[in-house]
């Protein structure tokens, strides 16, 4: 089996999380957190989309891991974001965590929004 170095390109995958917290590029970050090509920053949950909205150029998927279980997101959440013209996908946040960093590494425009485990 042949196997090939991942390249990130300037993006910052997930390398790891626990409770409470997650760690991108060395660095660890307390908290729901928002994963955007133009940066980390703190996010307020789900019910902050502005962000969010303020990024929507660059991402065309945003990836929402709701915690350790996934649960439903507000439809009201999801409806300003999909007008914006952003694909929502929900799940818990280990496997939204490696979803985006397998799509990240193809080079997609994706986002991130994560409540911590």
């Amino acid at each position: 089996m042949r196997l090939n170095e991942v390249v990130y390109s300037g993006a910052v995958p997930v390398e790891g999380y626990g409770p409470g917290f997650f760690r991108l590029g060395g660095e660890v970050y307390e908290g729901p957190i928002l994963v955007m090509p133009s940066g980390i920053s703190g996010w307020g949950g789900v019910g902050d989309p502005s962000a969010i909205l303020a990024a929507a150029d660059q991402i065309d998927v945003l990836f929402v891991g709701m915690g350790a279980e996934i649960a439903p997101l507000d439809p009201a959440f999801r409806a300003v974001l999909e007008e914006a013209g952003i694909g929502v996908e929900i799940m818990a946040s280990p496997p939204a965590c490696r979803t985006y960093n397998v799509l990240l590494s193809e080079g997609r425009r994706v986002g991130l929004a994560l409540l911590p485990v």
